[in-house]
């Protein structure tokens, strides 16, 4: 049973496949045609010569009429006519009849059989619809495709009779009722439909052949693009693809190939994440070993330079708690789902209690911070991590601006989206750098990194926690003039909606 409903299975899945369905295409195409064609030309064949048949038996009939007519075959008299000329016309009947295997019956104007070609029916009474309505002046015929026979009324007309009553249609004196075989035409329709199925298998065995030649051939592509991406899957390879055969293939190459970019991106930005981990957690390590190691090799050192170095030693073990602290924030921030504590907020409140909390930092750098609010902006969001995205901003503003420069920050909104920008007068960003400012530790001038403190994680948390928002980020700046980051987030936070990232360049 259960190999069964895997053999099942099995067929099920070949004619999911494509190759299967262009055959089967390609076989229908080719075959219905062929079929309907041979049905259509036989049926119109047999129309035809049923057509043909009864159109030269019927000129027959009239023929053998008008010599009935000549010889007053109809007449009371016609006893006094010669028995050879009864003879000839009965003759003519019997060819007629053995001709086209069938039956005449002569019929006179009393419906009485005057003549059987078959010698059962003479002197019977015949009524029937066919044979009355010839009498009013019609002939008509039909076609028994089931039983294989052909029926049709012939009158006679007696236009001589019709000249002396002054009639212009003649008058019909008899009809002549007969019936002949279809063996014939259904004779040569079987052997034309013979000789099409005959055809018809010739041609099915070409369009079996040209279907499984096309199906093989218009899915090799495919195929070879399902290779490539295999080989890479099992790291045989890792360069770009190319199929350059169809429309079809050239897209999902090139989407492909942008994965394939986008992965490599991605792992060389593990790598040099990993790489710069390990740097800026080794460099504090390191500069404690050196302290340590300098006062166990001055046992007899005084307790100022123990305490300038334990000094040191305790900055550095701060620097290395920062580094972790921020490393551990940007995992959560990486994570592909992130829970947000989602609650109204008033904007303006918040901005104002972190400018509260950094004037003191920007007062030791004669930095002047102002606030700038359009209006008043109350939304939903995360505080934590919109007071994160506020405080990463604001606070590089003053660390790397000028002395007695300043910070501005501004607050708007429209009905969708509020906007927190911020700009500064410090030294501004070059504009190859503009790019990478969000990349993991990250500095522009790395000579002062020290100096000015730092990881170099803060804008890639505020970016993942402008994402987190469905909001966006942009930079403008100018060397040694300063910069302007520009947040836009959504007033109502929606899991669906997006606003998109864009890093611009000024």
């Amino acid at each position: 049973m259960f190999a069964k409903i895997l053999d099942g299975l099995k067929k099920l899945l070949f004619l999911r496949s494509l190759q299967a369905r262009i055959f089967v295409i390609i076989l229908v195409v080719g075959l219905v045609p062929s079929i309907l064609m041979r049905y259509g030309i036989l049926e119109k064949y047999e129309e035809r010569s049923v057509e043909q048949r009864v159109a030269t038996v019927q000129n027959q009939l009239m023929i053998i009429g008008n010599h009935l007519l000549s010889n007053n075959y109809f007449s009371s008299q016609a006893a006094e006519y010669s028995s050879t000329s009864r003879d000839v016309i009965n003759a003519e009947l019997e060819m007629i009849s053995n001709l086209y295997e069938g039956r005449v019956m002569i019929i006179n104007a009393s419906l009485k059989v005057v003549k059987d070609t078959y010698g059962i029916s003479e002197g019977k009474t015949i009524i029937s619809e066919e044979v009355i309505m010839c009498f009013q002046g019609g002939s008509a015929w039909h076609y028994d495709k089931q039983h294989g026979y052909i029926e049709m009324t012939t009158p006679i007309i007696d236009t001589s009779a019709a000249a002396q009553d002054g009639k212009t249609n003649g008058r019909t004196v008899g009809v002549m009722l007969t019936s002949i075989s279809n063996e014939a035409i259904v004779g040569t329709i079987e052997t034309l439909n013979h000789n099409a199925v005959l055809l018809e298998n010739l041609m099915l065995i070409a369009i079996l052949a040209v279907a499984i030649i096309l199906s093989i051939v218009l899915i090799r592509p495919f195929n070879r693009l399902t290779k490539a991406i295999n080989e890479v899957k099992a790291g045989y390879s890792d360069a770009s693809i190319s199929v350059p055969d169809y429309a079809e293939t050239i897209h999902i190459v090139d989407a492909f190939n942008q994965l394939l970019a986008r992965m490599r991106a991605l792992d060389e930005s593990r790598q040099e994440f990993v790489a710069n981990v390990s740097h800026e957690l080794k460099t504090p390590m390191a500069s404690i070993k050196v302290l340590a190691d300098s006062l166990l090799a001055q046992p007899e050192a005084p307790a100022e330079l123990y305490r300038e170095f334990m000094e040191d030693i305790v900055s550095e073990i701060d620097r290395e708690n920062r580094i972790i602290t921020d490393l551990l924030a940007l995992v959560k921030m990486d994570k592909k789902v992130q829970e947000l504590n989602i609650a109204s907020l008033n904007v303006n409140d918040l901005t104002e209690l972190i400018l509260k909390r950094l004037r003191p930092i920007a007062r030791k750098k004669d930095v002047e911070v102002v606030f700038e609010s359009m209006r008043p902006v109350v939304a939903e969001a995360d505080e934590v991590k919109l007071t994160l995205i506020m405080t990463n901003l604001v606070e590089n503003a003053i660390k790397y601006n000028k002395e007695h420069g300043w910070v501005r920050v501004e607050l708007d909104a429209d009905h969708q989206y509020f906007t927190f920008t911020v700009s500064d007068s410090g030294q501004g960003i070059p504009e190859e750098s503009l790019s990478r400012i969000y990349e993991r530790f990250y500095r522009i001038d790395k000579s002062h990194s020290k100096e000015i403190g730092g990881t170099g994680l803060g804008l890639a948390i505020t970016k993942s926690a402008v994402l987190a928002h469905r909001g966006s980020i942009t930079v403008t700046s100018v060397v040694d003039e300063g910069s302007s980051f520009e947040v836009k987030i959504p007033l109502i936070y929606s899991a669906g909606s997006s606003a998109g990232t864009q890093e611009s360049r000024g």
